[in-house]
């Protein structure tokens, strides 16, 4: 049997974004994997947390993710 065509969902960047309910794309902060001790705490601390992805950048992962919107 064959596979019916259509869209797709990028699948690495859906291990790397979340769409929130209201539409906000989530992102974690780049540079905190690896090489954590010659970086000060201030800078390991601000690494932490998740944040919102810039609205120039939204479009294109969304278009990436189409069963997320």
């Amino acid at each position: 049997m064959r596979r019916p065509k259509g869209i797709k969902t990028r699948k690495s960047v859906a291990k790397r974004f979340k769409i929130t309910g209201t539409g906000k794309v989530l992102r974690r902060h780049a540079g905190n994997r690896h090489l954590a001790q010659t970086k000060n705490p201030k800078r390991r601390r601000r690494l932490r947390g998740i944040v919102v992805v810039d609205a120039t950048d939204t479009y294109r992962i969304t278009q990436n993710l189409p069963f997320s919107h």
